[in-house]
Formats: structure tokens, sequence, C-alpha cells
């Protein structure tokens, strides 16, 4: 009961272990169903779990299809989404049942776009090959020739998908006086396009590109969207990095490219399929791979935690969620 008004608090079941201040703040507010293990729920364990609760908190990883949806009991009124991305979840399938679901844009911009950089200047320098010569020993001094990468400062950066991150990307880029290409589904306002160059056609700015980032959301209509024929447009011995969506690559086709040489290397933070990713990215030298940690900072992620309990709060006092997306 809640000891303010005497009413019953809402129900919330947590499908993982999130930061300790979400934790808390949860627990204060909710009565709350925790996952102890952090391990990942399947469909079928979710159903079971939610039953009796009034709403959930899931995570990117988490699948919520539409036979989840269609299997929850009628107590669950919303899904907050821990995550910008809401392509785990069945919208449509939401709102045939009814069930509210909110995401969190905006506060993991800036994380985000910091690993988008970090992967570009890591995957054009060869940071992986440097590190790994250190750890592993075989480093035995400086020479001429030794590893060397792709220039950055002043080169072409395209970037597919404008929005916050996009944006956040460009501004870092502009620091090493890059030349800022862009595709967008619309073009933005000039004051928001900060000189950047529009593309109307997506795949004519790939002629261009030095370097590609993408940040487009995964759709349907973007899935493997960088394919072998668009590849095949890149200059040669371009790099390509990725913060948004595994779904948005064909693997067999960057992995060709990567081998054959045809792209100088490629920075990835997502995989489609994650956690198992294709298996020819390990094997080769010019990746830069990171394990999904676009948002993965301490404030970033409580921000996250904040947004989603603040999108259920309006939700439980009757008011719109501020980030409702179905």
């Amino acid at each position: 009961m809640n000891a303010s008004n005497g009413t019953r608090k809402p129900v919330l079941l947590l499908t993982r272990r999130y930061p300790d201040a979400v934790m808390a703040r949860a627990a204060g507010d909710y009565e709350i169903m925790t996952n102890e293990d952090d391990h990942p729920y399947g469909v079928d364990e979710m159903i079971r779990l939610a039953q009796g609760a009034d709403a959930m908190l899931v995570c990117a990883v988490d699948q919520v299809p539409a036979d989840l949806i269609r299997g929850l009991p009628d107590s669950v009124r919303m899904i907050a989404t821990f995550s910008v991305g809401t392509d785990h979840i069945d919208l449509a399938a939401a709102k045939e049942r009814g069930v509210t679901v909110a995401n969190t844009p905006g506060v993991l911009t800036d994380a985000t776009a910091d690993i988008a950089f970090l992967l570009l200047l890591g995957a054009a320098r060869r940071a992986a090959e440097g590190e790994r010569l250190i750890r592993e020993h075989r480093w035995d001094g400086w020479a001429p020739t030794q590893l060397v990468g792709v220039h950055v400062t002043g080169k072409r950066l395209a970037i597919l998908g404008m929005g916050r991150i996009g944006q956040a990307m460009a501004r870092r880029a502009q620091g090493f006086d890059m030349e800022i290409h862009y595709h967008n589904r619309r073009r933005l306002p000039a004051d928001q396009e900060a000189g950047a160059i529009y593309h109307a056609d997506a795949d004519e700015m790939l002629g261009i590109a030095d370097f590609l980032s993408i940040h487009s959301p995964a759709t349907p209509e973007t899935r493997h969207w960088l394919n072998a024929g668009r590849i095949a447009r890149l200059p040669d011995g371009a790099v390509v990095v990725n913060t948004a969506r595994g779904t948005l690559v064909d693997d067999e086709a960057l992995i060709a490219a990567l081998r054959s040489g045809k792209l100088a290397a490629a920075g990835l933070d997502v995989f489609e399929n994650e956690p198992k990713l294709h298996p020819g990215y390990a094997g080769l030298p010019n990746t830069f791979l990171l394990p999904h940690l676009g948002s993965a900072t301490d404030q970033t992620r409580d921000a996250m935690g904040f947004k989603a309990l603040d999108n259920l709060d309006a939700f439980f006092a009757g008011r719109e969620p501020p980030d409702r997306v179905a």
C-alpha cells in the first residue's frame, strides 16, 4: 500500500538488473519483481513472471514479440523500455492490446556519439592491433611502416541518419576539421545542419564517404541496408562505423569487403544476433569491436532508468508519458 494515500502501489516487473540508483527509485515507487541473477528472460518465462504485474521495464535485448504481448495478463498496461530503439517490441501488437510503450530518447546521445567517434578513430588508426602487440608482448619497437592507418583530420564523413546522435557525431567530427555529409528522411533546418551537406539520395552520398557512420533506426526497410551493392559505391579504403543496430549491416558483405581490402577497416559496437556475432569478425585484424557499449556510462545508464521511470510515473498518475511511442 502507498502510505501517503492508502492506495496500492503498481506492480512493476523488472526484466534485468538495472543500475543501483534506478533499482532504489523503482523500489520506492512500485512493488517490484526483480531478476535476481540477471539472466535474459525468454518469452514464456516473461509471460509467466508478468502475472500480477501492472507494467514492465524491459531493455533492448529483451525480445517482446507479438505472441508475448498477446500472452500478457490483462493487468499489464504499460511497457517501458530502457532504450531509444523499439525494434525489439512489436508496437502493432502493443497497440492492438492497448498496451502503452515508452522509450528513453535524448539522454544517451552524447555517450553513444562518444563511442561512435572512438570506433572511428580506433578503426582508422588500427588501435586494436596496436593494443594486442603490447598485451601479447610482441612489440619490438617503433618502425617507420608499423601499423600505418588511415588519416582522419580533414576527411569526408558521411552520416546515415541525422537525428540526435547523428548530429552529435557531426559536432565531434567538426573538431577534426572533417567535411560532413548526411542523409536523413527529411532535411534538417539550416541552423541544425551547421554546415553539413545534405544528400537526398543516400546511395549517391556513399561515393564521397571516406568514413561512413550509421545512425539510422532499425526497421524492416533498413535491414541489411549496407549490403554488397552499397559497399561497392564507397571509395576504396573507406572506414565503416556502426553504433545503431546490427541489422542495418549485411555481415557477409562487410566481412568480404574487409578481407578483400575494399574497406580499410570497420568499427562496430552493435551486431546482428548479438551477443552471437558473426564469427568472421573476430578473425579480422582490421576490425575495432566493442560489446554494445554506446550508452555505458554511469551518468547515462542512470538517466535512462530515470527517464523510463518518469514515463511510468506519468502513466500511473493519469498523464501522457512524455516519451510514449505506442
